[in-house]
């Protein structure tokens, strides 16, 4: 791949909203849905997948998470970059990391979120 790959949840409101205004922050990367993808063919784990954005990057490798948004914002224009090296240093990473997984539990309550936005535990 020559772009990065960000996989939003297709089912979700939230997450095809916030996949819409991604691109608005200039970043480098191709976006698609997990349902579209072959996840099998990029290394993503589909039960992971559905609970924490992947990103592929161009060499294959698959982050999830806070992690994924960090590499995304990496790909754009300097604030956006240093957002995302600063998002995955200490101790920003243990704050970001909490913040990603308080906003994809509470997804379905946020702008955008539906009931099917609503992560099974």
């Amino acid at each position: 791949m020559a772009r990065g790959l960000m996989l939003n949840d297709a089912d979700c409101g939230f997450c095809m909203r916030t996949a819409r205004l991604v691109p608005r922050l200039g970043v480098d990367v191709d976006s698609s849905t997990v349902q579209a993808a072959d996840l099998a063919a990029l290394g993503v784990d589909p039960e992971r997948a559905v609970v924490e954005m992947p990103y592929v990057h161009p060499d294959g490798r698959v982050d999830y998470g806070h992690r994924a948004f960090a590499a995304i914002l990496r790909t754009g224009p300097a604030p956006w970059r240093l957002v995302g090296r600063l998002m995955t240093v200490w101790p920003v990473d243990p704050l970001a990391r909490r913040a990603y997984h308080w906003v994809a539990a509470n997804r379905a309550r946020l702008p955008g979120g539906t009931p099917a936005c609503e992560l099974q535990r």
